[in-house]
């Protein structure tokens, strides 16, 4: 794994490769206290020649830069993001699978190591990267069975909902497992004011096709993730002349679609098969012929390199 290290202050300078293993913290570090901490994800892919790419490195660089300034915390360059990526992939470079076979997640991760008693930012951070060989988020393309979570909230505005903190994600521990005791895959959250509007599943952006429209929540609130792969799906669809809004979606609107899909480095593009809400089940088009299976598709194409693609998105590794 890579790791740098960087005093309050200051800035980054040049890690380096050490084994994987533990870490040592102070037990009053920030992290630990107060959760500053932020962390990334993205893949290595193989592709049918042998040779290994990732997919926009530079959108999971700059993504954790806004959410440092969020948490008041250094980061990395995206230069230094990039080379510390590059490094980690070619030293698990056996643990790549084949094409198809899945891909090396890489998770970055960006805390606040040094010891804080007090409640202020910490005085040292530390930016890891390792990795890990894995399959599919989901098995196969199996439709996901999905529950509109009205009590719970995910993200308020002003909050952090907006930036990949880690403080976001055990909130959902407790809606979640109780879909999943009903049934369900995951849970759909709405927004914490009015409860009327989607916003996001738990760990991935979400999206409605009606027509030659397809629709994704805004960003503009604070309470959505900016995916890089809700962006780069977005992209291939306008490609496709399908009209992508970015707008406030009704639960409503969301009980009228034709389709809907979930986006994320770990699920990629997968289809909703069904969602409930307050006791309603409205069901899905899911299968070959659905907008959601093209733009699959044409995504892990690019990520694979068995499309070629003109968009600078993919960074050769070796």
């Amino acid at each position: 794994m890579y790791s740098m290290k960087c005093v309050k202050g200051d800035n980054f300078s040049q890690g380096n490769l050490i084994p994987f293993g533990n870490i040592e913290l102070s037990p009053s570090a920030g992290v630990l206290n107060y959760g500053q901490g932020l962390f990334e994800g993205l893949k290595a892919y193989r592709k049918e020649d042998g040779h290994i790419q990732l997919f926009r490195p530079a959108e999971n660089a700059l993504r954790l830069k806004m959410g440092a300034e969020r948490m008041c915390m250094p980061s990395p360059t995206v230069e230094q993001f990039i080379h510390a990526v590059k490094q980690t992939v070619l030293a698990n470079k056996r643990w790549v699978p084949p094409t198809g076979k899945g891909a090396l997640y890489l998770r970055p991760l960006l805390i606040g190591s040094g010891a804080i008693l007090g409640l202020a930012p910490a005085p040292e951070y530390t930016f890891l990267v390792y990795a890990s060989p894995v399959g599919n988020y989901h098995k196969g393309q199996e439709a996901l069975d999905l529950l509109v979570e009205d009590k719970i909230n995910r993200a308020t505005r002003g909050g952090t909902g907006g930036v990949k903190s880690i403080t976001n994600y055990a909130p959902v521990f407790l809606a979640q497992a109780r879909a999943k005791a009903k049934g369900f895959a995951d849970v759909i959250f709405l927004d914490s004011k009015s409860g009327k509007y989607i916003e996001e599943v738990s760990a991935c952006n979400i999206f409605i096709v009606k027509g030659k429209v397809i629709s994704t929540p805004a960003i503009e609130q604070g309470t959505v993730l900016p995916g890089v792969t809700r962006k780069s799906i977005m992209e291939i669809a306008i490609t496709y002349g399908y009209k992508v809004e970015e707008r406030r979606i009704r639960v409503k609107d969301l009980l009228r679609a034709d389709e809907a899909f979930c986006t994320g480095t770990a699920v990629v593009v997968i289809p909703i098969g069904s969602v409930e809400y307050h006791g309603r089940s409205v069901i899905y088009k899911t299968g070959n012929e659905t907008v959601c299976q093209a733009l699959y598709e044409t995504l892990v194409g690019i990520q694979t390199g068995r499309i070629e693609e003109e968009m600078g998105w993919t960074v050769e590794v070796c």
